[in-house]
């Protein structure tokens, strides 16, 4: 049986089933070639209030069924994702520009991020509280109700199953809106999924659409919780409109994430990492190592060794050759990178390696003698681009680590592991890694950032707990009680 097949879902959207949308269809382009791969449905705003309605609905039913059945549907998802790897990876590979490893990547975290979620089901949900009254006195965890989920575009199946998954399992419904441009990978992979995983009807609606679709979601007066990835100017108005419904968001946004670089570090080793953090997936990650502080000892020779990393990556069609880099997601992403490079490069900054591309294919780049109002060093390119800045001590290298307006991930390579951990305790942000760089993520994981990376972490292991239940207080007494009047 093949999953994805297009007869299924062919320009439609789902709301209790496949359905025409009332936006018409989307093209699905492979940004490797600019070929039409297919047409997805567009949904528009009624047909985000139809999804949401029907999600409360349906979702009362869905808390009611037991735990255990719950969990099954989840495990059952899991192994689907296993099962059609190959077909949901290939999707990834051609939509979103993945390279296979990563496309791998996305679909086993998404089933063990199923597995996580169907091992929530039957964690503890509540406390049995002291009380000065003559009553037992609890506090008890149930779902928040309809929880409205968008997600990006540069790992769109990770990024929607891991609020998508434990929302499910914990008895809520979801509205699910992808970003259109990898509506396949990240919605349609999703809903098929469950689909044949037994989820009934209406508990997980999918709604690709752009602005509007995603500002009607935020708005449903059946929608309680929302949870946002992407751009941090994008997350700051969905932050705003939720604060304006009284409802909670979680945001998980955008980052400028510095690797630090130790004198005493293996300097080879130290640019294969340092690569792999800056052009891991065309740098079109949020975690990406956007600042690369380097010891001024050192800072010459990891300069060299990093460009010649950057020249040795083949770059090209990840569908067709074996490439470390694939395409970037659009013209407009390619344009915004090269002129952040050139600007850059017109304001001081030594081009090292790269800075050209040819359609979508941007080369990785290094930019070397770079100050603190380098444009590719000051904002978040979400580009293959690696701007290396030197320190002196280590007090140095705090004040330019924090000196940043995101709080997201930490990198820092040193021998001396105890030094790198005081060293991340000065520093405030939501992940560290010691000896690593700054792309990690692990299903039962708590991940977030802090400032304006995000609000905090909501996502992984405990975390969903707290961001997709609510919690009541509940006394009860053996007989009534008593007043004076």
């Amino acid at each position: 049986m093949s999953l994805l097949d297009p007869h299924t879902w062919s320009g439609q959207i789902h709301l209790g089933g496949w359905t025409p949308a009332s936006g018409g269809t989307t093209p699905v382009v492979e940004p490797a070639t600019g070929a039409e791969l297919e047409r997805i449905g567009s949904a528009g705003t009624d047909d985000v209030g139809r999804a949401c309605a029907l999600a409360a609905d349906a979702q009362a039913a869905w808390a009611r069924t037991p735990y255990t059945e719950r969990a099954a549907v989840l495990r059952r998802a899991g192994d689907l994702f296993t099962e059609a790897a190959a077909e949901i990876q290939d999707w990834l590979v051609r939509e979103a520009g993945s390279i296979p490893g990563k496309a791998a990547f996305e679909t086993t975290t998404a089933a063990q991020e199923c597995y996580e979620a169907a091992a929530l089901v039957s964690r503890a949900v509540g406390q049995v509280l002291p009380s000065a009254e003559p009553r037992l006195s609890m506090a008890r965890r149930g779902p928040a109700g309809v929880v409205g989920v968008i997600a990006p575009f540069n790992v769109p199946l990770v990024l929607a199953i891991r609020s998508v998954a434990p929302a499910l399992a914990l008895g809520n419904a979801v509205v699910l809106k992808p970003d259109p441009r990898t509506a396949v990978g990240g919605g349609v992979s999703i809903l098929r999924v469950f689909e044949e995983a037994g989820l009934p009807p209406g508990v997980l609606s999918l709604t690709p659409g752009g602005a509007p679709v995603g500002e009607a979601l935020v708005a449903d007066r059946h929608v309680r919780v929302i949870s946002f990835t992407g751009s941090t100017a994008a997350g700051r108005k969905v932050g705003e409109a939720a604060a304006r419904h009284l409802k909670r968001a979680h945001l998980e946004l955008g980052g400028n994430s510095a690797m630090i670089v130790l004198p005493d570090s293996d300097l080879e080793q130290a640019a294969s990492t340092a690569a792999w953090g800056s052009f891991f997936h065309q740098g079109q990650i949020c975690m990406t190592t956007g600042r690369h502080l380097v010891h001024a000892s050192v800072a010459d020779e990891y300069t060299e060794r990093l460009a010649a990393k950057a020249d040795m990556l083949p770059v090209g069609d990840p569908a067709t050759a074996q490439v470390a880099l694939g395409p970037v997601i659009d013209a407009g992403q390619r344009d915004r990178i090269h002129a952040l490079v050139t600007s850059s490069v017109d304001g001081g900054a030594r081009l090292a390696a790269g800075g050209s591309y040819e359609e979508l294919f941007y080369r990785p780049t290094v930019l070397a003698d770079v100050t603190d109002g380098t444009p590719a060093y000051a904002q978040e390119v979400f580009g293959p681009v690696a701007p290396v800045r030197t320190f002196a001590s280590l007090d140095e290298a705090v004040a330019l680590a924090t000196d940043s307006e995101y709080g997201l991930s930490l990198g820092i390579l040193t021998r001396d592991v105890m030094k790198g951990l005081e060293l991340a305790e000065r520093i405030p942000t939501g992940l560290v890694h010691i000896n690593d760089q700054t792309v990690n993520d692990e299903a039962l994981a708590p991940f977030g950032g802090t400032a304006a990376s995000g609000t905090g972490a909501r996502f992984g292991g405990e975390a969903n707990l707290e961001a997709f239940t609510e919690t009541r207080w509940i006394t009860m007494r053996g007989a009534q009680a008593e007043y004076p009047f």
